[in-house]
C-alpha cells in the first residue's frame, strides 16, 4: 500500500520531540508558520507582486525571526526547528525532506542579479548555526554539522564539518538522520593519527638504536612493549 500523505503538521510531529501534539505544533510551531507564511510570498512573488510579497516576508520575520525570500524555492516536506536566525536568500533552491536548525543561512557571494545561492537536494539535515554560501550544490542525503560554513559543492551521501567545511564521512543512507550533533572530529581524528605514528616511529628508531649497539636511557625494549601500550595511547584518543 502506498504511504499516507503527510501535511506540514505532520512533519513538526515526525521531527520535533517537543511537540505534544497536532495542535501544539498548528498554533506554536514558528517554522511551520514560517514556511505557511514562505508559501503565502512565494505565490504572490511569483505573479509579480513583488511588494506584496516582501511585505507578508516582512511581517513573517517579525513573528517567526526567520526570514525566507519570497523568490526561494521550497520543496515538500521541509522542516524548520526553531525557525530563530535563519536567513534563506533569494536563488535558493531546496529539495524535499529537508530539514534545518536555527540559525542557518543559505546566503550568496555576490552583488550580480543571477543565481547566486545554494542549491540544497532531498533528504539534507543542516545544523545549527551553519552557513552555506554561494551558487553550490549539496547532494542528496548530506549531513552538514552544525556550525559549519561550506562554500564548495558536497556530493551526495556526505557528512561535512568545520570552516571551511570538509568531507568527513560518505555513506549509501537515505533516512533522515537528525542527530546533527554525533559528527566526526577531523581535527581529533588528525591528533589521534599523529600520536599513533609517532610512538610506532619512537619505537622503530630504538630497535634500530639496539642493532646498532647504541644506548639509550629511553629505550622500550620488545619484552615490555605490551607493557608500555597504554604510555603509547594518545591522550586526545580518549576525548574521542
Amino acid at each position: 500500500m502506498p504511504e499516507p500523505v503527510k501535511d506540514e503538521v505532520d512533519i513538526v510531529m515526525e521531527r520535533d520531540p517537543a511537540v505534544k501534539s497536532r495542535a501544539e505544533a498548528t498554533l506554536f510551531s514558528p517554522g511551520l508558520h514560517a514556511i505557511r507564511f514562505h508559501k503565502l510570498s512565494h505565490r504572490l512573488y511569483r505573479k509579480g507582486r513583488h511588494k506584496t510579497a516582501r511585505a507578508v516576508n516582512y511581517l513573517a520575520r517579525i513573528l517567526t525571526g526567520a526570514d525566507i525570500h519570497p523568490g526561494a524555492t521550497i520543496g515538500e516536506h521541509f522542516f524548520i526547528d526553531h525557525a530563530t536566525g535563519v536567513v534563506i536568500g533569494e536563488t535558493s533552491e531546496i529539495g524535499n525532506n529537508v530539514s534545518v536548525y536555527q540559525g542557518v543561512t543559505l546566503g550568496g557571494v555576490s552583488t550580480e542579479k543571477k543565481k547566486r545561492h545554494p542549491t540544497i537536494s532531498d533528504n539534507v539535515v543542516i545544523g545549527a548555526g551553519a552557513t552555506i554560501l554561494g551558487p553550490i550544490t549539496i547532494g542528496d542525503n548530506v549531513r552538514v554539522g552544525a556550525g559549519s560554513v561550506v562554500v564548495k559543492s558536497v556530493p551526495p551521501n556526505s557528512t561535512v564539518v568545520g570552516i571551511p567545511a570538509k568531507i568527513v564521512k560518505r555513506t549509501g543512507t537515505t533516512t533522515i538522520d537528525l542527530h546533527h550533533d554525533e559528527l566526526p572530529d577531523p581535527v581529533v581524528n588528525a591528533f589521534v593519527d599523529m600520536c599513533h605514528s609517532l610512538s610506532e616511529m619512537e619505537y622503530r628508531l630504538e630497535m634500530v638504536e639496539e642493532k646498532l649497539g647504541v644506548k639509550s636511557p629511553k629505550r622500550i625494549s620488545p619484552e615490555k612493549l605490551a607493557d608500555t601500550t597504554e604510555e603509547l595511547e594518545c591522550p586526545a584518543k580518549e576525548k574521542h
